[in-house]
């Protein structure tokens, strides 16, 4: 898949997750693919930074968009609702070099991004949404560096605005578009509606579509594009606890065979494993008090007793990681319970909007203070 001029020796996009997608995560799955699928092919995109926060240089901004010495091409995803700071944070990008790729995230569905215009509530804003993507693209001219966009469905049923805001992404120049295949208001609850992915499809056929929402194996990608038509794959949730999908991903879109799934001593090596970079990326505390999370998902499905499960949400050093897990029997296989969805899923809900938002989706005003936070989900 090419967007751009990065071209990608397989169509498949890590999803950028707050507290997840990380430069340690990234390694990580990096790492997995390498060593069970031979090669690196996806692209992997940190977690979401706002614009104005990296302009500022907020240090903790800083420290989120790290990259691996080895990390190409390198992917940021990009907040934001202000044209201006758009402009401002793409160029800081293209002129210090920070990054190799943009995504713009119109995609979130917190309730304090959205109550304040931000995440995806902004696209039905559409003259406000297409500035935004412009200033972007306008940043990055003369650059070799590709901006794409991700957004959802809608609002909710009865605002739908992923066919005006792919046709307005394509036009203001981005080389890709993705599409979360659920509204705002089911969050990431219920499931993903693919038949609007092929819609979008049909509707923009000047730049790459990726689809995205219930991918938790292979065959699901494989099953998302043979029936939307979409040019690539965004993995989220159905990466947590198994950074080794993208090693499976890379080979069943390439007719390889993939590798035999993880036995647990297998996966406690790599729980180790991301425990270390969560360290040298974090210090031990935080990167200790960080892995807690990720454990859960990791024995998801796993016969791994209560008493240890709890002694491992508690973990606080490398060296007691490490011993809990040799606690572990190594040779129970890759079970059948570990399989299928993972990760948050809620309820639908109400989207908080501000107000008077729906009123005029030609308003161009930049909503008050959505550009706070520092990052969002």
């Amino acid at each position: 898949m090419q967007i751009g001029p990065i071209a990608l020796r397989s169509p498949v996009v890590l999803a950028p997750m707050a507290g997840v997608t990380n430069v340690a995560f990234r390694t990580l799955c990096r790492e997995l693919e390498l060593a069970r699928a031979g090669t690196v092919s996806g692209l992997y995109v940190c977690e979401m930074v706002t614009a104005r926060a990296l302009v500022e240089r907020h240090p903790s901004t800083m420290h989120m968009v790290t990259f691996a010495d080895d990390e190409t091409p390198r992917s940021l995803q990009l907040y934001s609702v202000d044209p201006q700071n758009t402009y401002a944070a793409a160029r800081m990008i293209a002129d210090e070099g920070l990054a190799d790729h943009i995504d713009m995230n119109f995609g979130c569905p917190v309730p304090k991004v959205t109550r304040r215009g931000g995440g995806a509530a902004l696209p039905f804003k559409r003259k406000l949404f297409g500035q935004i993507v412009a200033a972007a693209v306008r940043a990055t001219e003369g650059t070799d560096i590709p901006v794409t966009v991700k957004f959802r469905i809608g609002i909710d049923d009865a605002h739908h605005t992923h066919l005006d805001a792919g046709r307005i992404a394509a036009e203001e120049g981005a080389a890709a578009v993705a599409l979360h295949a659920r509204t705002a208001a089911q969050r990431y609850s219920g499931e993903a509606d693919w038949e609007q992915i092929a819609a979008l499809k049909q509707h923009v056929t000047t730049v790459p579509v990726l689809g995205n929402g219930d991918i938790f194996e292979a065959a699901d990608a494989l099953a998302m594009m043979e029936a939307t038509g979409c040019d690539g794959v965004v993995v989220g949730r159905g990466c947590l606890g198994r950074p080794w999908l993208f090693a499976e991903l890379s080979a069943a879109i390439s007719g390889m065979p993939a590798a035999t799934p993880p036995t647990l001593g297998e996966v406690a090596a790599i729980i180790l494993r991301h425990g270390e970079l969560l360290a040298a990326h974090f210090g031990e505390d935080k990167g200790m008090r960080d892995i807690r999370k990720h454990v859960a998902w990791y024995l998801h499905g796993f016969p791994a007793g209560a008493d240890l499960r709890r002694a491992l949400a508690l973990v606080k050093t490398l060296a007691e990681l490490r011993s809990l897990l040799d606690g572990l029997d190594p040779d129970i296989p890759f079970p059948a319970a570990a399989t299928g969805p993972r990760g948050r899923q809620g309820s639908p809900a109400a989207v908080s909007l501000p107000e008077g938002w729906l009123t005029d989706p030609d308003d161009c005003t930049v909503p008050a203070g959505a550009e706070i936070m520092n990052s969002g989900g």
